[in-house]
């Protein structure tokens, strides 16, 4: 099986230079596109409130990526899950954010959980037509770890 080869759209600038894991409501960054794509690219999106960045975790070590199940967030009292249950960095990072102003090729969002010089590789605008329609449900353990994410 081959593999994926994908080109970021964009990087962030500004933001958190290092992670840690919460109170991410408000952080503010720019959204800078690439020098092969046109300012062009953003036109439109001004008229959302909100967009869904897709970014790859450039910072990760091969080492640190873990597939075994353990706790989410290095939580010793969290549940033993799997990669795939809780949002733990892997390869890619998926992040709903505020836009708060489109200038030439900057985009200027708030609540976006990724760091300064991050590789975006694509953003979408947040449509509430694919928010679920059912009711959402998650583990408790999950509502307590995110408690303070986006606390202001």
């Amino acid at each position: 099986m081959g593999g994926v080869i994908l080109t970021p759209v964009a990087r962030v600038l500004g933001g958190r230079p290092e992670m840690y894991e919460d109170n991410w409501y408000d952080t503010k960054a720019v959204i800078r596109l690439d020098d092969h794509l046109e300012a062009s690219a953003l036109q439109g999106l001004r008229e959302f409130s909100h967009l869904e960045i897709v970014f790859q975790f450039d910072r990760i070590d091969e080492a640190d990526v873990r597939i075994q199940p353990r706790p989410p967030r290095r939580n010793p009292d969290g549940p033993l899950v799997g990669v795939f249950a809780h949002r733990g960095p892997n390869r890619l990072g998926v992040s709903v954010c505020r836009l708060l102003a489109v200038e030439g090729r900057d985009l200027h969002v708030a609540d976006l959980d990724a760091l300064d010089g991050t590789p975006v590789l694509d953003i979408k605008p947040y449509l509430v037509e694919f928010a679920p329609t059912d009711p959402v449900r998650q583990p408790a353990w999950a509502s307590r770890l995110m408690r303070e994410y986006y606390k202001a």
